[in-house]
């Protein structure tokens, strides 16, 4: 494999290094014609990443390191960065952690015209991810994604409204977006349609959509088929990107935009001309064929990032555990070559 690997080829190129340096910012002009490729999309339709968060030894957070990250994923065509989700850790930290990374983050985006920031603020706490969602949109940030309150598993769909009445009444403004977190295989617990379609019907403009993790085909297929023209739906899995964008999807938030962001990029930008791009849907889908048999995602990611891109190797936290040094040349041989 090769370090330091070119961040991407094509129409983003000439603001790749620029956005990569932290003290570098764009120019006026440079700034117009990002905003021409980046589309000046009002919505949150396109590609996000479910961004890592980088750790020092110490287990704090990096905040050069996450300046630097969000540069490199908006020079490589990213519409925006999902912060704190599954893949940045977000149930490991405290609120305070959480907070300190979404300022950074928010100041970071001032530099980045266009770029947009999603917020992982949902607990098991009501309260907590009530004061989690306020300082997100306190602080800029364009939505916020939150997860069920997943340790009493057995909630009933009256009970999970009721929930997500309370944090869209008292913390989401009336221009807020805030959008489910759909991701059974972790919380054990999810979204119905029923629970969806009531929600979007007495929230319609603070209700937003829903990021959909649970790899299900049909379940992707109906989301898009349901709420396609009236919410945003993002899939969480690379495999489903092209077949959830013919269902009426609206983009996608992945962990392996983190490395793989222009091609998800190119996918995105076809599809939105009618020509979605099999070829390279088959090389993304054979990608995270390997990422998965190799989880979970955050340590691997955080090397491979190491490794390709030349950034230092972020830490985790606890209980997840730094991925074998020893297997990482076999990953990223296999990794590399499903993409050819």
């Amino acid at each position: 494999y090769r370090k330091n690997v070119t961040p991407t080829d094509g129409p983003f190129r000439p603001f790749t290094e620029k956005l990569h340096r932290k003290d570098n910012l764009l120019s006026m002009r440079d700034q117009i014609q990002y905003n021409q490729l980046m589309g000046n999309a009002t919505s949150l339709g396109g590609v996000y990443a479910a961004v890592v968060t980088p750790l020092k030894p110490d287990l704090t957070i990096d905040m050069d390191g996450i300046n630097r990250i969000l540069r490199f994923l908006a020079g490589r065509g990213c519409h925006g960065a999902l912060l704190m989700g599954t893949t940045g850790e977000g149930p490991s930290f405290s609120s305070g952690e959480r907070i300190s990374l979404f300022q950074a983050a928010a100041e970071v985006r001032q530099t980045l015209p266009g770029f947009k920031l999603l917020a992982g603020t949902g607990t098991p706490s009501l309260d907590e991810t009530i004061q989690l969602t306020k300082k997100a949109f306190d602080l800029g940030c364009d939505g916020v994604v939150v997860l069920p309150p997943y340790y009493y598993r057995k909630a009933t769909d009256q009970g999970l409204y009721q929930w997500f009445a309370q944090v869209l009444d008292r913390a989401v403004p009336q221009d807020g977006k805030l959008l489910g977190y759909h991701i059974p295989p972790m919380t054990s617990m999810g979204f119905s349609l029923e629970l969806l379609a009531k929600l979007k019907e007495v929230y319609r403009d603070q209700f937003a959509g829903i990021k959909d993790s649970s790899g299900d085909v049909a379940w992707a297929r109906k989301l898009g088929i349901e709420f396609g023209k009236d919410l945003v739906v993002f899939t969480g899995n690379d495999r489903l990107f092209t077949h959830a964008l013919r269902s009426g999807a609206s983009g996608c938030i992945t962990a392996m935009a983190n490395l793989l962001s222009p091609m998800l990029r190119t996918v995105w930008d076809k599809a939105q001309s009618g020509n979605p791009d099999e070829v390279i849907q088959d090389k993304l889908s054979a990608a995270r064929e390997v990422l998965d048999r190799y989880t979970p995602f955050p340590p691997l990611l955080k090397m491979m990032l190491s490794r390709l891109h030349g950034f230092e190797c972020w830490n985790v936290k606890p209980p997840l555990l730094e991925f074998d040094p020893a297997r990482i040349e076999i990953v990223i041989s296999e990794f590399l070559a499903s993409l050819e």
